[in-house]
């Protein structure tokens, strides 16, 4: 497995991350890390590989774009002093074309999310020395691809496709991911808005991250 004892891992991003966690840092006992896909992280962790100490951190925050998170990125993952960060954001950029569209300014346009995204990658490369970052492409439950919210999605999840690629990152495709599922169930089983999913979406986004991490699922220890 990828992680090592005593590494601390930092996910950030909006309300997917967020899922109720402890504000303005999320780890520790209890609900600290929400109900999410953070906290599903954890608990496989540590039902998998109980004899490797690992500091989880949430600093999700609802309802943040792109723009948000670049304004607080200091305290969500540069103070942290992370071994590992994971950036799951965009999805309230492309939400507020669509459900605000009168209040323009509160989305985020694709190229200045494309900077703000890059922005943040270049200051945990130049500021920390992390030994590596996940891009979790923003994602919208739909499998019509010619819906308007999904087609505009597409276009931000290939903006973290690119800039993965550039920046030699590790890609965590949650719209993919949700696409397989969709060709079985309805978005419904798993998410009421099509965004926030329940635990079990929570569990399937887990499952994603950590098949990028050399995870063994039937580990001896």
């Amino acid at each position: 497995m990828i992680f090592k004892e005593f590494d601390r891992i930092v996910f950030t991003g909006d309300s997917v991350t967020d899922a109720g966690c402890q504000k303005p840092v999320g780890e520790g006992l209890f609900d600290s890390l929400g109900n999410g896909y953070v906290r599903e992280i954890e608990n496989l962790l540590v039902a998998c590989y109980p004899d490797l100490k690992l500091r989880i951190t949430n600093t999700g925050v609802s309802g943040n774009t792109s723009r948000d998170l670049l304004k607080r990125f200091d305290d969500a993952v540069i103070n942290l002093n992370p071994d590992w960060v994971s950036i799951c954001i965009g999805i309230n950029d492309v939400w507020r074309q669509f459900d605000v569209p009168a209040i323009p300014e509160s989305a985020v346009q694709p190229e200045e999310y494309r900077k703000n995204v890059e922005e943040m990658i270049l200051r945990i490369k130049n500021e920390l020395n992390v030994k590596g970052i996940f891009l979790c492409t923003p994602y919208y439950m739909e499998p019509n691809k010619d819906d308007w919210m999904r087609a505009k999605m597409d276009e931000y999840t290939a903006i973290c496709k690119e800039l993965a690629e550039k920046h030699n990152l590790i890609l965590v495709d949650f719209q993919a991911m949700y696409e397989k599922y969709l060709k079985y169930r309805h978005s419904a089983s798993i998410a009421w808005d099509r965004v926030h999913p329940n635990r079990m979406g929570a569990v399937m986004m887990a499952k994603e991250i950590l098949n990028h991490c050399d995870f063994d699922y039937n580990r001896e220890f």
